[in-house]
């Protein structure tokens, strides 16, 4: 999909902000202290995020589709890692609900995951007009 109609530079947009968002929750945690192998996962995923963020505002074409369809997988995953952490543990880790951010990440990347979907749809729809 080439055009970009206004729903779509919105869902990009509101896509980018979370993206952002995520990736400056888990940076601010190694600045407050989080360390060790945890700490470089954070960074890591601070620097995804903002990869990924750039993508969804740049890109176009297939290359937008795939970065879409990418940060949607990200946001799951990482939202998926921090479930993990909470109830079964993750890599030896076990989180609680109390440490710093954890109930704000919950929310910021469930929203996400939902906007992200949404702009993974309208990215990847098939146009109406078919060709001849």
């Amino acid at each position: 999909m080439t055009s970009s109609t206004p729903a779509l530079r919105v869902m990009r947009i509101l896509s980018t902000l979370v993206l952002l968002v995520t990736g400056g929750i888990h940076l601010f945690l190694v600045f407050d202290g989080v360390g060790g192998v945890l700490g470089i996962l954070f960074v890591l995923n601070a620097v995804s995020a903002l990869v990924l963020a750039v993508g969804v505002t740049f890109l176009r074409g297939r290359l937008l589709q795939a970065a879409t369809v990418l940060a949607l997988l990200f946001l799951i995953a990482t939202l998926g890692s921090l479930l993990l952490a909470l109830t079964v543990g993750l890599f030896g880790i076990r989180e609680v609900w109390t440490f710093t951010l954890v109930p704000q990440t919950i929310v910021v990347e469930s929203i996400g995951i939902v906007i992200l979907a949404v702009t993974a749809a309208l990215v990847l729809r098939v146009p109406t007009m078919t060709r001849r």
